[in-house]
């Protein structure tokens, strides 16, 4: 299992209000992927738009994958890096 950095960005084109009403679907699938060992730590950086998951995956394909059963994937734009090593 390798670990990978998943930055998810809201498209320009997304409307807000119609996100939030997937907010409680959100919560419970990424604790259900946090539970299943798939996803790690969550962090948000509202004003910027983004999404910043830790993803354990076999390769980059996998890592976005995980996070494309997201509801809120449909709304963001991905991109992937491979982390190497530790803090």
């Amino acid at each position: 299992m390798l670990s990978f950095m998943v930055v998810s960005t809201f498209r320009p084109d997304v409307h807000m209000p119609e996100v939030l009403t997937h907010v409680e679907a959100e919560k419970q699938k990424v604790k259900e992927l946090q539970q299943q060992g798939r996803i790690g730590s969550v962090r948000m950086a509202v004003p910027q738009g983004k999404v910043f998951f830790d993803v354990f995956a076999e390769n980059e394909g996998g890592a976005a994958d995980t996070i494309r059963e997201l509801p809120m994937a449909q709304f963001w734009s991905l991109e992937v890096f491979t982390l190497s090593g530790t803090a």
